[in-house]
């Protein structure tokens, strides 16, 4: 594991409770249970962000794509003919 460096962070004593639970089941300290949620947050902010940002690509797209679909004449254009 990289360096690591110690943390002081404040939570509800409900949510220390739940934490403290998980440490049992699991047979893992706090630390380990916090660096996973850690892990698991910033894994998931992730995936939001870059569905934003795809969201926001395919808009930008789908202007762009009407524009060039209508001055090409649409798909009729593009018929084989026999």
């Amino acid at each position: 594991m990289p360096a690591s460096k110690r943390i002081i962070i404040t939570v509800p004593e409900n949510l220390l409770c739940e934490v403290d639970h998980i440490t049992e089941d699991e047979c893992k300290n706090r630390s380990q249970i916090v660096r996973e949620a850690i892990i698991l947050y910033l894994s998931e902010r992730k995936k939001v962000l870059m569905k934003e940002q795809m969201k926001k690509g395919y808009l930008e797209m789908a202007e762009i794509n009407l524009t060039l679909a209508c001055e090409d004449g649409g798909p009729e254009e593009y018929t084989l003919k026999t």
